[in-house]
This record gives C-alpha cells, sequence and structure tokens, in this order.
C-alpha cells in the first residue's frame, strides 16, 4: 500500500526544482513515477529537468509549448497533462499504484512526507484525499498557512485512486483542488490536512505573479466556484487582520475586487450544480454558527 504516482507542472523555475528534486529524490519512500511538466520555460528550467531524467529513470518530463504563466483554466490544463501522461506510461509499462498526487516546483518536503500521508490512508478507509500542513517562506521564516483539518492542500497532496477516478480524475476548471475537495465529499469520501505532516513553499502564497494578481485571480476563480458574495466579504476581510506582515490589506483588497469584477461582469460559472449549491449551503451553515455563537456571548 506505499505506491504512488507524481504530478508537478513547472515554469521557469530554476531556483525552486533543485530543492524539490532533492526532497523527492530523499522521501522515504519514493515514487513509482514522477512526472514533471515543463509549461515552456525559458530560464535554466529545461536544463535541471535533463539532467535528473538522466540521472533517475522514474522521473519523466514533457514539454508544453511557451505561454504566459497563468493561475486560471490553463493551469488545470497543465496538471491534466500530467496526469494523462502518467496514468497512460503506468498502463503501457505494467506500473501499479494506489495513490496519485501532485507537488508543486516551489515545495520542499519533509524526508517521509508521504510516507505519513499514506499511512494515514492505510488507517482511515474512508480517507480519499490529504495534504500536510503547509508552510510559506517569508523573509527567511517559515509561516504557516491558517488550518482547517478538512481542506487538503493544493501543493502537496495525494488522491486515492478510487476518488481519483469517482470524482473525474482532475477536473478542467477554475481552482480544480477546491473542486477535487468538494466532489469528494459529495461522493462520501473523507479530506483531510494533518497538522503534524509538514511541507514548506519558497514563496509566499499566491506570489509567482506577484501577490495582487495572485490574489485577485483567487477571488475570480473563488467566485467560478460558486462563491456567494457574502462568503468572499467576510473570507476578504479576514485577509485584511491574518498575519500581520504576511497578509496586508491590499491583499483582501485584490480577492475581493477579482471576486467582484467577475460578479460585475456577470462571467460565467462552473456548470455543476453539486459544486455550486455546496457552496451555497456551507456558507448558510457559517452565517447560522456565528449567529448562534454570538447569541451564546450574549
Amino acid at each position: 500500500m506505499t505506491d504512488y504516482t507524481l504530478v508537478t507542472p513547472c515554469k521557469n523555475e530554476e531556483e525552486s526544482l533543485p530543492k524539490l528534486i532533492e526532497s523527492v529524490v530523499n522521501q522515504t519512500i519514493q515514487p513509482k513515477l514522477w512526472v514533471i511538466v515543463d509549461d515552456g520555460s525559458t530560464d535554466k528550467t529545461p536544463n535541471t529537468l535533463k539532467e535528473i531524467t538522466e540521472k533517475y529513470n522514474w522521473i519523466k518530463t514533457i514539454r508544453l509549448n511557451e505561454a504566459p504563466r497563468d493561475l486560471g483554466i490553463h493551469v488545470a490544463h497543465v496538471y491534466r497533462q500530467g496526469f494523462d501522461y502518467a496514468i497512460r506510461y503506468c498502463l503501457d509499462h505494467g506500473i501499479n499504484y494506489v495513490y496519485i498526487g501532485v507537488v508543486d516546483a516551489d515545495i520542499i518536503l519533509e524526508t517521509n512526507y508521504f510516507e505519513a500521508l499514506m499511512s494515514e490512508f492505510v488507517k482511515n478507509s474512508k480517507l480519499g484525499i490529504c495534504s500536510g500542513h503547509i508552510g510559506n517562506i517569508v523573509d527567511g521564516k517559515i509561516l504557516w498557512s491558517n488550518f482547517r483539518s478538512d481542506l487538503p492542500s493544493g501543493g502537496a497532496r495525494l488522491w486515492r485512486k478510487e476518488c481519483f477516478e469517482e470524482t473525474d480524475r482532475y477536473l478542467l476548471t477554475c481552482s480544480p483542488d477546491s473542486v477535487s475537495n468538494v466532489k469528494a465529499k459529495i461522493k462520501g469520501w473523507d479530506t483531510r490536512q494533518y497538522e503534524s505532516i509538514n511541507a514548506v513553499s519558497t514563496r509566499p502564497y499566491a506570489s509567482a505573479q506577484g501577490q495582487w494578481i495572485g490574489y485577485k485571480k483567487l477571488g475570480s476563480n473563488n467566485y467560478f466556484i460558486g462563491y456567494t458574495r457574502s462568503h468572499v466579504l467576510l473570507k476578504g476581510m479576514s485577509l485584511f487582520y491574518s498575519r500581520k506582515g504576511y497578509f496586508k490589506t491590499g491583499i483582501g483588497i485584490a480577492y475581493i475586487y477579482g471576486y467582484f469584477a467577475s460578479y460585475l461582469k456577470k462571467s460565467p460559472r462552473i456548470d455543476d450544480k453539486e459544486v455550486l449549491n455546496y457552496y451555497d449551503k456551507r456558507l448558510r451553515n457559517i452565517l447560522c454558527s456565528k449567529l448562534k455563537f454570538q447569541r451564546k456571548t450574549k
């Protein structure tokens, strides 16, 4: 029960990629296959990929045409091509795997990261998706993200193969990780993030193109998958006050702006009523919980 396959998308990651490679190669249990998708890098990333594929036969790379970095649906296409290649390669070469996962190019993993996650799958037969807790290196310090035990991080996660298949594999949509979490829950799978299993990102959250662009895109993506206006305002306001020195007021504004820019343009939303209904119901539950708490404290 320790066979897994990994996919990593990357673009111009000449600084971060060697650190990720070292942490995956040094895992206590290495993946059966690791597919790295180069999304048209123009720096020294292709050289790094050439070197490691010559050294390790379980690491494969595919290269896509050059295109601007995009945190919208394009990145889902990049992931999807990696997954399709990995699944096809495993089938053609008789490679069996029980879990399939992603690890982003800016991540550094604890040496037992994937072994620890797989042990959690063994403990819980209904566990469909899980991740560790991921911190971000900012000004030389690790700042840990807000923790929710039911929300696996998108940056370094594993799916149980059956859950991955039941939730239509990796969907071509904005915020595919969030959609995957929702669809897994709807199908009856457990989703977990484990605070005791750690990894770090070598840059601040949503900062690959700068945090203003990253959080604006996050707001737009949250509109697409069905977040309500009230939900976004609550989340946006929370960004104003979270982790002083890391999240700043401008990031909350960027997030709210991104959402309402799409809302006012009446941009299309995900064509999946189950996902839309999930977020609508979740917001109502959050508001009801807040009202109950306020009544108790009066």
